[in-house]
């Protein structure tokens, strides 16, 4: 291989330059999809429940548009909702006068339909009028389309973005799109690139080699995002994190295989001796990293899993770039060697005396840390509510809050009536409704309620001939199939409810079913789904967290042929997520799902630096050197590279806090912390652990005069 390098460098340098733009092309083409119940459970029986609402009256979403009444008349009014019906994706548009105009036919007054109709499509001030656009089974698949196509509307008839409030399930799916596409984080990952390369060069003091591993870590992303899209995957608010990992992954590599090389540079052919020492510890790392990020398998959220298939692709390909390119670029600038300053050798001589002097001690602040913070793990709780996804200050939840302020709520608990066979006539279904619609009523969160009956009168006619007329024209408006299914024999009435959280609100669907208990009926909707959510999340997050940590100690048992070592050095993987997932408990902190799958993606990470210290360590007592003196001689050996990758990904992580998306500002932090973390358990917790053994072990001659050396020989020796 070093033989095939030597030859074709320049050759295959020249490819991956002509490749790369159509990769770039390829790549940031990837399509957006942030719709909302890809994010609820699916195997779920509330989910079943609500997909059989779905089949009976259609998916209840909707795009509530606020009018100020001010610089808007009837006419307009009307207009505005004709051409949002004329959409392909839009089934209905209401407006207040086309819900007076359906009451009206029915028989109910003029007053009445104003009262019912004042607090839902009015205002109770008259300063804001409502429509209501629900959406088609198109309109369904293209959301943020359809969402875009209503503005385009409000734009021609003349509405300034800043009069109008734009509210509903599809207008959060588009902002969401909007806010976690590809284009819109393009300069969080350029400022990314941008403090990679000046730590790059920090590191390696040559800007040649800090660009062009700055060019692999490009070919591995937009790879990685070619290989993604090819598969039917689409871009999600979780995966705009994935170009960033990618790149964390590649810098890794490429700087581990230099130091590697940097300690054979002497020999005769040190890039041969650097790809035979490099592959197995790189290889591990690896694999590991890609286990960690299989194990998010096992969510039952399909972004989760895309998100864990998509990146552990990106660690394979970040791992075959940086050991396939990096040594590309040593024969081209040979003398490439990681320089490393007297005062920074001094420093790290100093760490190491001191880490594996105070052993016990430092082993004894970590457990005492350790046990303080498993407590706090115990009062972690899960959070999902498409707002927190938001910014505070977007224009989205603005508009929400006057809406739900002054005209209705968006979210709604469906309850659905089943009649069954039972004969009896429309009127006494009518009736029943009715009664079931004051006891919804009733509960203190529900703010309206829609069911067919909110079009009649409160008085029904008793005489067959007029009820028949009635039921006629009923059947001949257009708002029917909304509220009844199989003949007459499903009935729906909707529960537009309040409630600051989605426990509450779950709370008031428990509530609402208790109530109900004497009737035949079913409750649904995406409030309880979100509250299913929830408790998944969490469920998940233990599940894909502990099938990663066995499987990886499996891998690094077969790995490093030692049970006992390999328990050991799992022990400082584990400390520091469970301290920085402690700590949030104590602080009573939500964890949201993005925040959920850092601590298996942080484990399959952490691991990488344990791989390269301790194959480091297992040489050292092949040379029959003692557990202490092996371990100091580990960390002068692999610290540098371990500290600079995890300075490095952690830094690089930390400019996703840059980002106007709260899921991804919130997924930087925990990341960064979490790297940083677990860097001091590699470099600090892990000799200390490894040093603390008092078996003593036969010396060689050579080894035993070794101890006599001076403290820059000694790291000479160990290189």
């Amino acid at each position: 291989m070093s033989h095939f390098y030597k030859t074709y460098s320049k050759q295959l340098l020249i490819v991956c330059l002509i490749v790369l733009p159509f990769l770039i092309l390829e790549g940031e083409s990837m399509p957006s999809n942030n719709d909302i119940e890809t994010w609820l459970p699916t195997k779920s029986e509330v989910r079943q429940r609500y997909e059989s609402f779905k089949d009976l009256f259609g998916a209840e979403e909707v795009i509530l548009v606020g009018l100020p009444s001010e610089s808007t008349d009837q006419q307009l009014t009307e207009s505005l909702a004709h051409r949002i019906e004329a959409l392909s994706e839009i089934r209905q548009c209401w407006s207040p006068d086309r819900f007076r105009e359906v009451m009206t036919d029915l028989g109910v007054s003029e007053g009445d339909a104003d009262a019912r109709l004042t607090g839902l499509a009015i205002s109770s001030d008259k300063e804001l009028v409502g429509l209501v656009a629900l959406l088609s089974n198109e309109g369904l698949k293209d959301r943020a389309g359809t969402v875009a196509n209503v503005r385009e509307i409000l734009n021609y008839c003349q509405f300034a973005e800043e009069d109008i409030l734009l509210t509903g399930a599809p207008v959060i799916v588009a902002e969401l799109n909007r806010l976690g596409s590809i284009e819109n984080n393009r300069v969080f990952f350029i400022m990314t690139q941008l403090i990679c390369f000046v730590l790059l060069y920090l590191s390696i003091r040559e800007w040649k080699m800090s660009g062009c591993i700055l060019l692999i870590t490009i070919v591995a992303i937009e790879l990685t995002n070619c290989i993604v899209k090819w598969g039917g995957g689409e871009m999600n608010f979780i995966l705009a994190a994935l170009p960033v990992m990618v790149m964390v992954f590649t810098i890794a590599t490429s700087i581990h295989f230099l130091h590697y090389y940097q300690a054979v540079s002497d020999q005769v052919n040190p890039l041969k001796v650097a790809m035979r020492s490099a592959w197995k510890p790189c290889g591990l790392a690896t694999l590991t990293t890609a286990i960690g990020l299989l194990s998010l398998m096992v969510s039952d959220f399909a972004p989760v899993r895309q998100f864990g298939v998509a990146a552990s692709i990106g660690a394979l390909v970040a791992m075959i770039c940086g050991l396939g390119i990096t040594p590309m670029l040593l024969v081209m600038w040979p003398d490439t060697i990681m320089k490393t300053s007297s005062r920074q050798a001094d420093l790290g001589l100093r760490l190491s005396h001191w880490i594996i002097k105070d052993r016990l001690r430092i082993i004894g602040v970590s457990f005492v840390i350790l046990a303080f913070s498993a407590i706090g793990v115990g009062w972690l709780h899960a959070r999902i509510d498409p707002l927190d996804f938001l910014p505070r200050n977007s224009k989205v939840i603005a508009d929400l809050m006057r809406v739900e302020k002054d005209l209705t709520n968006v979210d709604s608990i469906e309850v659905v009536y089943d009649f069954g066979t039972e004969d009896i006539s429309f009127v006494e279904k009518l009736n029943r409704i009715r009664v079931l619609d004051a006891k919804i009523a009733e509960h203190p969160q529900v703010r309206h309620t829609m069911s067919l009956s909110s079009f009649f009168p409160h008085q029904l006619p008793t005489r067959p001939l007029e009820a028949a007329r009635l039921l006629s024209r009923a059947q001949a408006s257009h708002n029917s199939g909304d509220y009844l299914s199989v003949g007459q024999r499903f009935w729906r009435v909707s529960a537009r409810i309040q409630g600051d959280s989605i426990s509450a609100k779950k709370q008031t669907f428990i509530e609402l079913e208790q109530n109900l208990k004497g009737f035949p009926v079913e409750l649904t909707g995406i409030a309880p789904l979100l509250e299913q959510a929830q408790s998944d999340i969490f469920k998940g997050f233990w599940e894909s967290f502990a099938s990663a940590f066995v499987v990886i100690t499996l891998v690094m048992i077969v790995a490093l042929r030692s049970i006992s070592l390999s328990l050991i050095a799992m022990i400082p993987n584990f400390a520091p997520i469970c301290i920085v997932f402690g700590i949030l408990g104590w602080m009573g902190t939500s964890v949201d799902i993005g925040m959920m799958m850092t601590a298996s993606i942080a484990l399959g990470i952490a691991v990488d630096g344990t791989f390269h210290f301790v194959i480091t360590y297992q040489k050292q007592l092949r040379k029959g050197i003692p557990n202490e003196r092996a371990s100091w001689l580990s960390l002068l050996h692999t610290g540098a590279p371990i500290a600079q990758a995890a300075i490095i990904a952690s830094i690089g992580m930390l400019a996703l806090t840059r980002s106007s998306f709260s899921p991804t500002v919130r997924f930087g932090w925990l990341m960064a912390t979490l790297l940083l973390t677990a860097v001091l358990g590699d470099l600090i917790l892990l000799p200390a652990l490894m040093a603390i053994s008092k078996k003593k072990t036969q010396v060689s001659s050579q080894h035993a005069d070794s101890k006599k050396l001076s403290e820059i020989e000694v790291i000479r020796e160990a290189a």
